[in-house]
């Protein structure tokens, strides 16, 4: 069998290549073969683009963008439908020329059926982005082109097309990759946007700044709230299938009622939300209500299409947003009793400005940010900026720009003037690069390189600029397994290796009761609230699987729950924290035990349902009888309010 030659171009893709190539043979092609494989007819295409129209339609601009981005470098931008047909074609003359020559045109069929190993093909049969570069290809006639191609997928998932660059081998450039996957997903945005007519479409992201762009998540309801579709990157920050989705609704995948995101659009000037996914991160969300059953067009105050959206706040200048941090969190701070933190704490304070680089070891939400941060501000770089970036909250397609920034139209959806990267916005301060172990294999080289060379060259430019960073990673993962098993380059490993600590988990700490007055005191902004003593007993027999976000969460909740009680007890916390513990062993007998004393758990089912009655009859006075705001405050629908309306005192 032919074997490609590994090129300095792709050697990420070997695997897929070496497999591709195994598929070529199988379907009988022959590597040397001149064989013409033509065009469809003129008619044929017509019909071909009319089936695909709304592909065609949405891909045209992105097209011409991406065009702009490479002309007059022997390459050309190319459409194909899902079976590798290409539909159109934008190119420099002197290279379409040559293109021609191998059918790569308007009409041609580019599977790997047909011409074995190719970026287009390869693209359809991996569904993911294939970069094909030289004698990579399966046929020799094609060994002059180097091609980058990503699928486009619908609401479904499904692939519906490709969206590939080639051009002479010669021109290959390491960013042309990149600029295709960010314009595919820019398609498949669009697509999703025009499959949704009668629905709820949330915008979110974590960053409020980035809702309307290239990054955001996008995710579709029923007008009933039943969940629907939602984008690639709304995929990736729900952190859960497209099939366990279906059986979520808006209100369990962020915290929020339907009735009471109907109320938040009749308000004359509807702010972004603020809101809490199912996995405890916040996000910031702007809905769109096009909702066309007759029943919901009261309601329908939410930007339509064609009318400006809300601009999101200006986020603050990292300056400010320094200032603001340090008021808040120093090594000092951090400094609670727990002796194994006090250990912690000792070893970074001696490396402080003395340029060695630390790595926080820790399980998920132990608290590494807030150690990254209480570093910077107590380091020589405190007046620079803090900038922290989670490499396993950003999609692979995204990363890349996220690091480096990009010029001015990169790709399409990109801001006017480009984009200034993370790591430039950490020029003269702190990176903290979070979850690290979960950068994409592809980036880590460029990572070691920058951290190497002290220079960062955004995509689309080649000009190099210097950048002076001090670097701090984070990693719940063991990095020595992932790199045996070829998931991180053990250069950058050693690279960053300098310090490391290890933040031990919630469970094991010896200060439980001083972290919890700190959270209570930041949460409420008050020092009236207080924990019931029975209460702190249940906290240290709680295993905490969520450390220290699980804990902040939780005490959020209950301090809202309270509301003017200022002792949180039992009966503000969730029901799924109580059966936690009431599995818990001789933590949950002694639990089930206090209700007959008057303790923690009312006595059978009638107190239980009095509490609940007597939670809603306070809260629906805080609110001056309005069901709409308790149910806010509640977390439940009207609806539930108006059920148990009745019963109430």
């Amino acid at each position: 069998m032919y074997q490609p030659t590994a090129t300095s171009a792709a050697p990420e893709m070997a695997g897929i290549i070496t497999t591709s190539h195994e598929r070529s043979l199988a379907y009988g092609l022959c590597p040397e073969s001149r064989q013409d494989f033509g065009t469809i007819a003129r008619n044929d295409l017509a019909l071909l683009i009319e089936k695909n129209k709304m592909l065609h339609t949405h891909a045209l601009p992105a097209m011409e963008t991406l065009y702009q981005q490479i002309i007059n470098t022997h390459n050309m931008v190319l459409l194909t439908d899902a079976d590798g047909v290409i539909l159109h074609s934008l190119g420099d003359a002197d290279f379409l020329e040559k293109a021609n020559r191998v059918a790569l045109q308007p009409g041609a069929a580019w599977s790997e059926e047909c011409r074995g190993t190719n970026a287009i093909g390869t693209a359809i049969a991996e569904k993911s982005a294939a970069l094909v570069h030289a004698d990579q290809h399966y046929m020799h006639a094609n060994h002059f082109l180097t091609c980058s191609a990503a699928p486009i997928t619908d609401h479904h998932g499904n692939v519906v097309g490709v969206l590939d660059v080639s051009g002479d081998q010669r021109s290959y450039h390491k960013h042309t990759m990149a600029l295709v996957r960010m314009s595919a997903l820019m398609i498949e945005n669009q697509l999703f946007s025009a499959a949704f007519e009668d629905a709820i479409t949330l915008h979110f992201h974590t960053r409020p700044e980035f809702i309307g762009t290239l990054m955001e998540g996008i995710a579709s309801f029923t007008p009933g709230g039943r969940f629907l579709s939602a984008n690639r990157n709304g995929l990736f920050q729900l952190g859960l299938s497209y099939a366990a989705l279906q059986t979520h609704t808006f209100n369990s995948l962020f915290g929020l009622p339907v009735s009471a995101l109907f109320d938040h659009y009749r308000t004359a000037a509807p702010s972004l939300l603020d809101l809490c996914m199912h996995n405890g991160v916040r996000v910031s969300g702007r809905a769109q209500l096009r909702l066309a059953s007759s029943r919901f067009q009261h309601v329908l105050a939410a930007p339509q299409d064609g009318e400006p959206a809300p601009r999101p706040a200006a986020p603050a200048s990292p300056m400010h947003a320094a200032n603001a941090a340090r008021k808040l969190s120093g090594l000092r701070y951090l400094r609670t009793g727990d002796p194994q933190l006090e250990l912690v704490i000792d070893k970074v304070t001696r490396v402080l400005g003395k340029d060695i680089p630390i790595m926080i070891m820790g399980e998920t939400g132990t608290g590494k940010e807030l150690l990254a941060q209480a570093i910077h501000n107590d380091s020589p770089r405190a007046q620079g900026p803090f900038i922290p970036v989670n490499c396993a909250s950003i999609p692979e397609t995204l990363i890349e720009s996220e690091l480096f920034g990009y010029e001015d139209g990169a790709f399409t959806g990109a801001r006017k003037k480009g984009a200034v990267g993370r790591i430039l916005q950490a020029n003269g301060g702190t990176l903290f690069l979070d979850e690290i172990g979960d950068m994409p294999y592809s980036l880590q080289a460029r990572l070691l390189r920058v951290l190497q060379e002290r220079m960062v060259t955004p995509l689309g430019s080649s000009k190099s600029i210097p950048v002076n960073v001090e670097v701090i990673c984070a990693t719940n993962h063991n990095l020595r397994e992932r790199i045996a098993n070829g998931l991180f380059r053990e250069d950058l490993y050693y690279r960053l290796n300098g310090l490391v600590v290890k933040l031990p988990p919630l469970r094991e700490r010896t200060d439980l009761e001083t972290v919890v007055k700190k959270i209570i005191a930041i949460e409420s902004g008050s020092t009236r609230y207080t924990l019931a003593p029975e209460m702190l007993e249940l906290f240290r027999c709680h295993k905490w699987p969520g450390n220290f976000r699980q804990l902040t969460n939780l005490l959020r909740t209950a301090i809202v729950m309270a509301g003017d009680e200022y002792e949180i007890s039992q009966r503000h916390m969730p029901d799924d924290f109580l059966d936690d513990i009431a599995a818990a062993g001789p933590c949950g007998e002694s639990l089930q035990g206090a209700g007959e004393h008057g303790g923690l758990l009312p006595a059978g089912g009638a107190r239980l349902e009095d509490v609940e009655h007597s939670l809603i009859q306070k809260t629906l006075a805080t609110h001056g009888g309005n069901v709409s705001a308790t149910a806010r405050a509640l977390g439940v629908s009207r609806n539930t309010i108006y059920r148990k309306m009745p019963h109430l005192k």
